[in-house]
């Protein structure tokens, strides 16, 4: 008889976490997901909201499959204090059948990219089409919205920090263009990795300047529609915390050595040059020591 109610009640445990989905029946751990829900919903009550909700559109190429990985592991790894900040992959159709099925095994998996209704391109329309997309894509509304390049690395608390005092509104943030230039005034934001405030992604939506100009040398671009608009007036220079990664050379102005105070460094062409930019960081100092691994 103890027996037979102990088989009982195991078999009633087993009922219990029986779920059913379209018919099929799979075991699932109810109590475990509902723990976890209830923890998280726990933190985020006692957490205040973040003061900074910033969105980066990293523009690429749907191949450009290993550099994705990359990047998913460097801002993965950062988590900036009382900020929402979302990153996600930006780029045009997809045109091969090997990209419709890997990329969507990557969003199955990460769900961080964006496919635009474009034909892949750099100067011929596709950071317009980016941005006066994003109102209507994105569920969320931020205070801040980033163009960014695949070859660019953001220390986003660093990024986060200096975004913190500036104004939410006709914001025009980067690295200004010509490269000797500090006075962001009457030039523009270098394409490495400039920011709009969502007020002016949400004009550059409906705005006939963006619309009727949309081809041509893109960082460029974006500044002559701020200009022609009136819009921008907020300007934020970040040198030299944001410049092109180190070369030595003292002709090339868009370029200095590591700083402490880096907030971004382009021009990370190679897996040399990201390794470097890594090292200098410190990027893996987090890293907690484990029987399962032997790093020196």
């Amino acid at each position: 008889m103890a027996l037979l109610c102990n088989i009982a009640s195991i078999a009633k445990i087993h009922l219990q976490n029986l779920v059913t989905i379209d018919g099929s029946s799979f075991l699932g751990n109810l109590t475990h997901n509902s723990m976890s829900h209830s923890s998280t919903a726990l933190e985020e009550k006692s957490s205040p909201p973040p003061d900074v909700r910033l969105f980066i559109g990293i523009l690429t190429l749907p191949d450009q499959y290993r550099r994705r990985d990359l990047l998913r592991l460097v801002y993965g790894v950062q988590s900036p204090v009382r900020a929402q900040v979302e990153v996600m992959f930006i780029f045009c159709n997809l045109t091969k059948e090997d990209q419709k099925v890997l990329v969507a095994l990557e969003i199955m998996r990460y769900n961080d990219i964006i496919i635009l209704n474009c034909t892949e391109n750099m100067n011929n329309g596709k950071t317009y089409i980016y941005f006066s997309s994003l109102p209507e894509i994105l569920a969320d509304k931020y205070d801040y919205v980033m163009k960014a390049d695949d070859d660019i690395y953001f220390r986003l608390d660093r990024l986060v920090e200096s975004l913190r005092p500036l104004p939410r509104v006709d914001m025009y943030y980067g690295f200004v263009i010509p490269c000797r230039a500090m006075d962001p005034n009457g030039h523009y934001m270098a394409g490495m990795g400039y920011i709009l405030s969502w007020d002016l992604v949400d004009w550059i939506r409906t705005s006939n300047i963006a619309r009727n100009h949309s081809v041509g040398t893109e960082d460029r671009l974006v500044g002559e529609w701020l200009r022609q608009g009136g819009r921008g007036k907020n300007r934020y220079n970040v040198k030299p915390a944001m410049y092109n990664y180190p070369r030595g050379d003292p002709a090339d102005v868009c370029s200095h050595d590591f700083v402490p105070e880096t907030i971004a460094v382009h021009h990370l062409k190679d897996q040399v040059r990201w390794i470097k930019t890594l090292q200098y960081f410190n990027v893996t100092q987090q890293l907690k020591p484990s029987k399962l691994y032997h790093i020196p």
